[in-house]
């Protein structure tokens, strides 16, 4: 990967996520591996669509089908292999698939559905193995109906919780109870670090990321180069 294409506060960001996700690793079920590349692309396609929630839909990079060497150290003792499509695969390239509120969002756009038992798949009904949905100005902790339309994800779900400023029709809302995972340090309404500027206008001011099996279980989440090499 090219990590001049990368902004330097994402890299310095994703080192520390990855720390964390080291030293928990033996509180997750499973584990998924993320190339900074894609993140980057989702975090761009976020950014532009503030105050409006996005859906990502992401495949696996079948050309990369073992983990690295590197990866295998966050694997941990409650590790249960098998335990969802794509595990031990390398996130492939994301696709935006719909932009919109927390009702519409899930709501996947014909274009995205194949079509094949479409009526069995759930309100997204798509293609896609992992389903990633971003949190405007709200904990990246899943709701009921997050719960709900993970039901129908053979992968893994994943949120991407963002913090920004001027809120809008997106008031900031952290009463949630739940584990954080931060990828930068979390704002509160009296420290409100700016990390970056969206073309929206907007002051970017942290942005967290979890993984979750359908089952409720928590996914560890390793955030890497192209080649599936941990960023440490």
């Amino acid at each position: 990967m090219m990590r001049e294409a990368i902004p330097d506060w994402l890299l310095t960001a994703a080192k520390r996520y990855n720390l964390t996700s080291l030293e928990n690793r033996d509180a997750y079920a499973g584990l998924m591996a993320i190339p900074m590349n894609s993140l980057s692309e989702i975090l761009d396609w976020t950014f532009r669509s503030l105050p409006d929630e996005i859906l990502v839909g992401l495949d696996v990079d079948t050309e990369k089908m073992d983990y690295s060497d590197g990866l295998a150290r966050y694997i941990g003792s409650s590790d249960e292999p098998g335990l969802f499509a794509g595990q031990g695969m390398l996130v492939g390239r994301p696709h935006l698939v719909n932009r919109g509120d927390s009702y519409e969002v899930h709501h996947v756009p014909e274009e995205w559905v194949d079509g094949l038992f479409s009526e069995d798949r759930g309100p997204r009904g798509g293609r896609f193995t992992h389903w990633l949905h971003t949190h405007p100005n709200a904990p990246a902790v899943p709701s009921g109906a997050d719960a709900e339309a993970a039901q129908f994800t053979e992968g893994v779900d994943l949120i991407l919780g963002v913090w920004f400023s001027p809120e809008g029709a997106a008031p900031w809302f952290d009463d949630v109870e739940g584990v954080r995972r931060p990828l930068t340090e979390l704002p509160d309404e009296e420290d409100r670090p700016v990390i970056g500027r969206a073309v929206t206008g907007h002051r970017i001011h942290g942005v967290e990321l979890i993984a979750f099996h359908r089952r409720g279980l928590a996914i560890n989440v390793v955030l890497t180069d192209s080649d599936g090499i941990p960023i440490e």
